[in-house]
């Protein structure tokens, strides 16, 4: 009964609030219907990753091969994870939502990928057992004061019931930023720059690990992650991410 009392007051509070200040597209500033939505416009300006797609690397497929379907590109080059998905291809209307989360501190940019991303993650969250954020070096966080991967986890295991460990990959030594650099420049970049560190081992061991960031560029950082992930003895190692660059070579990501 108290339960259904403080949802009811809630729900009152949220439509008094939505009255007073009307929600606004998170892109655009255009009136809608809901907080952290976009209005029909710009989520249609989104370039959705649906199946089919990779199972390896998440990339778009022409046609339906089946669940496990692997690109060219995944046989000829096969990624340090096991599978991945993305919500959305990285271009101009998705770089909008990942700058308000990333550099903005806009949580309901946050909340609005989250949501995207459990959509095109439904079956990895499904058989994870546990999420782990991609770390930002305790300086980089100090100074920016929001890891957006780790956010973004948080909200998936709200949303999917999935246990985080936001603390058991650790980022050991300061990196320069990718934006700019090549494929193989962004390998040496974060080459042995994470680790788990002792205690988080005996929970990572055995266990399927759901890896979660924000965008994957040429998947140095992941790789990176997922090789600290398996030394640590996690059994599985897959990635979830908001937005996948089909074009690594762009300049600025």
């Amino acid at each position: 009964m108290q339960l259904a009392l403080r949802r009811a007051a809630l729900s009152l509070w949220r439509g008094t609030v939505d009255i007073i200040v009307p929600p606004r597209c998170l892109a655009c500033g255009e009136e809608v219907t809901a907080p952290a939505t976009l209005c029909v416009a710009c989520w249609s300006g989104l370039r959705h990753v649906d199946d089919p797609a990779c199972n390896s690397l998440g990339l778009p497929l022409a046609y339906d091969q089946g669940v496990d379907a692997i690109s060219p590109a995944a046989l000829a080059s096969p990624p340090a994870w096991d599978r991945s998905r993305a919500a959305v291809v990285y271009d101009d209307a998705s770089r909008r939502l990942v700058h308000l989360l990333k550099f903005q501190d806009t949580q309901e940019a946050g909340l609005l990928m989250a949501r995207m991303m459990a959509r095109a993650g439904r079956r990895l969250l499904a058989e994870a057992d546990l999420l782990v954020p991609i770390p930002l070096h305790r300086l980089r966080l100090w100074t920016r004061r929001f890891n957006q991967a780790g956010f973004l986890a948080g909200q998936l295991s709200h949303l999917a019931g999935v246990e985080m460990f936001p603390l058991a990959l650790r980022r050991s030594r300061m990196t320069r930023p990718q934006i700019g650099l090549d494929a193989s420049a962004r390998r040496r970049n974060v080459e042995g720059a994470f680790r788990v560190d002792p205690p988080w081992q005996p929970a990572i061991d055995g266990k399927r690990i759901l890896l979660i960031d924000d965008v994957r560029t040429t998947g140095a950082t992941a790789t990176a992650c997922v090789m600290a992930l398996r030394r640590a003895g996690a059994r599985q190692v897959d990635l979830l991410t908001f937005a996948l660059v089909i074009n690594p070579m762009q300049p600025d990501v």
